[in-house]
């Protein structure tokens, strides 16, 4: 029997979770699977709206580590996580996408000499300004196994000097996710509660701190956002960090609503799933957000000037155009005028890739 301590810390990462620890639940003859939340993102009516929505067991540990800085957070982390594994002593540390409990937890792990499975290795921006960036390059340097949502990522960690060996193709986890829900997502009824008609507004998410803790890219996004809308309604589920920096600089106004910029308290993930797939056009800088996109051939247009997932750019509908508010609002109008094109499905994004990670960790090792 193998023990497979799966981590998580922040709200992108249980989209990931959730198929994987279904697939696991699917194998407790060979499997004992057990769940730990960090506490990066500690919302209690977020997280449990999320757990409740993706059908993700209760954690068996919360380390309920909070706020702080990068380090803060991180040594927090750590210091919980090592006395809860020293216990423990798992076969198996698997940790997900790029947030800081995925580079704490697998410090911690193979410093113990546990085994560390990281599930989206090798995604690069190649922009080092992006603490995700760092998280990234420090998981993917210490794991044992990396499995890849795309041949670019394998390339990316081959010219790393990766060992061939510890890398596996596997898909990408988050459509995973979309597939399980799309269904579920159908009987939302936010579209009805918004007044909203499908294919009839866009939808926009905004957190990254290059975009929103500078008080001029924030205005002249906020710009762009408020002349796209007087085109066609701007839905825009409002980020807890970007809430606090619309207030500190003074963009919170009663009549965007009116004019037809509608700000909304985070959604629930069905909600969001609702939303953006019955929209015409996504603003984001969401690294998740392009692939879903994609995925459903909805045209998304990523306000970054970089991306770590060049592929929905190269095989998907998403185009990287930048915080430049005069480009933004050509881009969205050239975009909602426009049919959008067939969508293309990278290699594996095919729904199945939670089974494909299992088989690996047991290819290595056996039960």
């Amino acid at each position: 029997m193998l023990r497979i301590v799966n981590v998580v810390g922040a709200r992108p990462n249980f989209m990931k979770i959730a198929p994987l620890m279904d697939e696991m639940r699917r194998r407790t003859d060979c499997i004992d699977p057990l769940l730990v939340h960090t506490g990066q993102h500690y919302d209690d009516s977020m997280n449990e709206a999320f757990f409740r929505d993706l059908d993700i067991p209760r954690p068996d540990l919360n380390l309920e580590v909070g706020s702080g800085s990068h380090g803060e957070q991180t040594g927090r982390i750590m210091i919980a996580l090592e006395a809860f594994l020293k216990d423990l002593r798992p076969d198996w540390v698997v940790v997900v996408g790029d947030v800081n409990s995925t580079m704490a937890a697998a410090l911690v792990a193979s410093k113990m000499l546990i085994k560390v499975a990281h599930v989206e290795a090798g995604l690069r921006s190649y922009d080092r300004t992006m603490p995700e960036e760092i998280n990234r390059l420090v998981t993917d340097a210490v794991c044992d196994l990396l499995l890849t949502p795309s041949r670019d990522a394998n390339e990316n960690l081959l010219r790393e000097g990766i060992s061939p060996a510890k890398i596996r193709l596997v898909g990408n986890i988050m459509i995973d996710s979309l597939h399980r829900n799309l269904e579920r997502a159908r009987n939302s009824s936010i579209l009805d509660r918004l007044g909203l008609d499908s294919k009839q507004f866009c939808l926009v998410t905004l957190h990254r701190p290059s975009n929103v803790d500078h008080e001029e890219t924030l205005s002249g996004i906020m710009r762009a956002l408020g002349d796209i809308a007087r085109k066609l309604p701007v839905v825009f589920p409002v980020h807890p960090r970007t809430r606090a920096r619309l207030k500190e600089f003074g963009f919170i106004d009663p009549q965007l609503a009116s004019s037809g910029l509608i700000l909304l308290e985070p959604v629930t993930y069905l909600d969001f799933l609702r939303l953006y797939g019955k929209s015409r056009l996504v603003l984001t800088d969401s690294g998740g957000v392009q692939e879903e996109t994609t995925a459903l051939g909805i045209p998304c247009l990523t306000l970054r000037e970089n991306t770590e997932r060049p592929i929905t750019v190269t095989e998907g509908t998403n185009k990287v155009i930048g915080s430049n508010p005069e480009r933004i609002e050509r881009e969205a109008f050239e975009a909602i005028s426009r049919k959008p094109a067939p969508p293309r499905l990278p290699e594996l994004w095919d729904g199945k890739t939670a089974g494909r990670i299992v088989d690996a960790l047991l290819a290595v090792t056996p039960c």
